[in-house]
Parts: structure tokens; sequence; C-alpha cells
């Protein structure tokens, strides 16, 4: 416990006025001496009722896990043992630095119980640990503040969000259910052939069979599908650019967001879904499997990703997953730049790459450079920002345009749209047969 500012001004006036009659009034330093005494007896009774009234009982829920770029309750139940709680209960909590304490809302009941809910905003991956509780509540009189210290020793693990495929979103948008049936198809002008089906108005006329017509005499017409079973690489640069903060958390969580929903929307499509990422050196390489089979593995390994402070280095990470494939894939990379400089190397070993595979770019675009190459404002500062702003952009256009003349397919998105855009543009790949 502590005194309270009513106590300290309290005390800090009686001396100012002690020191002013101890000068001028002498003869009034008995009167001073029992208001003394009677600002130090109500303190002690103060303190007396706020040792019997203050007990209480608190319970804490907090989730087992939450995803990254989302935010969690954690809730705080408390309950008079004895009496009723006090008032303007206020709460803190000693949390690891990667959970940020958001708006706490305190709640009476009817009851006369408490609750509370505090905010936590998962802005990075891992494990973390919320280690005391902290209560502050005035005295009867507010002279003293009580300070309760409760252990807490509850973790919660920070893993990718996952939200889109439980949702359900990923499914409705990738694989929608055909007439009724149970099993899903990914229908398109595709080379495998899928059925035979009687000619009727508004067909295309060259998917006609004349041989199986001539033998059933009547027109038929082969039902074509996109080829299952390719290969895709979800390819992750971890290194020192992924890890900038964009949007309240890093590029890489975003990244891996993306590469879990393009995985599952892999699995419903029936291909295979492999997983490499590298940043100074190749770091782990998961060889393809079923998509279905694969997402859980892929979550588990994208939660230890680690964020790397070191420069990325595209020449070495892209030649040793070349060397790492035997047939033609689909390779998904996640990955950023600053400029046209220092992309080059980027640029020549995807040229490389793509000679033997299909390459989709996948870079973040940030929002705030669009709002500042249009300044509100004209000031000097807006200006010099809004030239800069221009050439970062102009630049990041120029390299997705040399990687588009190579043959590579860029995605350069925001960050929230970039889920959507990635599996769009897979139906796209699936649709037209580019791998």
């Amino acid at each position: 416990m502590r005194p309270s500012s009513l106590l300290i001004a309290l005390v800090l006036g009686m001396a100012a006025l002690t020191v002013i009659v101890g000068v001028w009034w002498r003869d009034m330093g008995v009167p001073l001496l029992f208001a003394w005494i009677a600002l130090a007896v109500v303190m002690v009774g103060d303190l007396a009722l706020s040792v019997f009234s203050g007990r209480m009982t608190v319970d804490i829920d907090l989730p087992r896990q939450g995803f990254v770029g989302h935010t969690v309750a954690l809730t705080v139940a408390i309950s008079p043992q004895k009496g009723r709680l006090p008032d303007d209960i206020d709460i803190r909590l000693d949390a690891a630095p990667e959970l940020v304490i958001g708006e706490r809302l305190l709640e009476r009941t009817a009851s006369g119980q408490a609750r509370a809910s505090v905010d936590l905003q998962l802005v990075r991956r891992g494990q973390f640990s919320i280690d005391n509780l902290w209560l502050k509540w005035p005295s009867r009189l507010r002279l003293i503040e009580r300070i309760a210290r409760l252990p807490v020793a509850r973790e919660i693990a920070v893993v990718p969000d996952i939200s889109p495929v439980l949702s359900g979103a990923i499914k409705t948008q990738i694989l929608p259910l055909e007439a009724g049936q149970k099993d899903l198809r990914l229908r398109g002008e595709g080379s495998e052939f899928h059925q035979l089906r009687e000619f009727a108005n508004g067909m295309d006329p060259r998917s006609i069979d004349w041989k199986r017509s001539a033998r059933m005499r009547s027109l038929v017409v082969r039902e074509m599908r996109a080829e299952k079973n390719h290969q895709i690489i979800l390819c992750v640069d971890s290194g020192r650019l992924m890890a900038e903060q964009l949007g309240g958390f890093a590029k890489l969580d975003r990244a891996i967001n993306a590469a879990l929903a393009m995985c599952w929307a892999a699995g419903l499509a029936g291909d295979l879904v492999g997983f490499y990422s590298f940043d100074s050196r190749p770091r782990l390489f998961q060889p393809a499997l079923p998509g279905r089979t694969a997402f859980a593995r892929l979550q588990t390994v994208c939660a230890g990703l680690s964020y790397e402070t070191q420069e990325t280095n595209h020449t070495l990470g892209l030649t040793h997953l070349s060397g790492r494939l035997k047939r033609r894939s689909l390779i998904v990379i996640f990955s950023d730049f600053v400029d046209s400089v220092t992309a080059e190397l980027m640029i020549e070993n995807m040229q490389v790459l793509s000679r033997h595979h299909f390459i989709v770019y996948v870079a973040l675009r940030d929002p705030v450079l669009a709002k500042l190459v249009e300044p509100e404002e004209t000031t000097l500062d807006a200006i010099a920002r809004s030239v800069a702003a221009r050439q970062i952009v102009q630049e990041r256009r120029a390299v997705m345009e040399k990687l588009a003349r190579l043959g590579v397919l860029c995605l350069d998105s925001t960050p929230e749209a970039l889920t959507s855009d990635l599996i769009a543009r897979y139906i796209e790949i699936k649709s037209r047969e580019m791998i």
C-alpha cells in the first residue's frame, strides 16, 4: 500500500502550516499538534477499515492460443469475500512486450461482483507469458491506495492466422459444390478428361466428340477439367526486410498467413504442396505432399519460423531450391526489396528458375506510400516525402515490369487483400493450365 495523492496533499499542507505557525504564532503549537494527531488517527482508522474490507477472490481466464494479428480478451472476475468490493479498482498486467495491452473495461454485476476485460493485441508469433496481475484500489476515506500483486503465470501461443480456412472462405472461393454432389471438382478448360455429356444448346460445338456421337447416334461432348497433382512450393523469405512491421505486424506473418491459405486451397484442388524458407542461407524444406496432409505440418513449421535480422541471399536460397526440385513446379515466392539496385540479384535468379518452373512473385505494398504520393498539405516536408514516395513506387513498378517480361507472374498486393488476391491468382493459373 502507499499514500494517496489526497493524503500527500494534506501532509504537505499541514507541513506548510506548521512552518508558518512556528515562525509567526509560536503560541499555537498545541492546537497544531492536536491537528497532526487527528490526521494520524484518521489515517490509522482508514487503514484498519481498508484491511478488513479489501479481501477478494480473483479468477483469470486467458485463451491458450490466438492468431497473430488478432485480439484476444483476458477476463478477470473479482468477487468479495466479505462485504462489498471497493470502488475504482484499477488493473495492470505484467506481460511480454509482444503482447500489446489495449482497452480495459470494468463492469459491475448485480451480485456485487466485478468483471474486467483486457484486450491483448497479438503482433508476433511465439509463446508469450503473463506473469503478474496488479490491482489497485483506494481506501474508504481515499487516504491510502492499496496495491495487490497476484501471480498469474499464464501463457498464450500466438500462431499463424488460419481464420479464412476455419471460416470456410477459402473453400467457398476455390471449389463451390456442384449440383449438390459430395465431391468437389475444379472445372475449367483443362486438358484432363472428365466425362461425356449430351450436347445442349449453348455448348461449344468444338467440344463435340464426333466418333462417340456416331457410335451413340446422338451428339455428345467431351467435358474437360483442370489437371491435378501439380507440385506447388511455397517459398518464404524470412530475412530482415520481411521482419518489417506493416499495418500492425510483420510482413513475414502476413506471408505465412497467405501461404497457409494457399496450402489449404491447393489441397482442395488436389495438388501437392511443399514449403521452403531462406534468408542469408537456406533454412527449412518440406517436400511436397497432398495439400490437406501437408497443411498441419506446414502450420507447425510456420509457427516456429523465426524473425531473422540478416540480409537475404537470393542467389544461395533460390539456387538451393532449384537443386531440390526434380519436376516442374509452381513456385510462389514471398519476398521484398528496397529498390531496383538491390533487386538485381533477385531478378537474375528468378530468371534462371523460371526456365524450368512457373514462378509467382508476391510482394506487399505499403498503403502509406499511396497517401504520401498525394499529400494533403503543400509544405516543404510534405513535398519532400511525396517525391521520395513517388520514386519508391516507380522503382517497384519497374522491378515488377521486368519480372513480368521474364515470364514471372507478379502480385503486388495490399496486406488486407493478400490472401484473397493470391487465391484468385491460383484459380486463374489452374483454369488456364499455366503450370
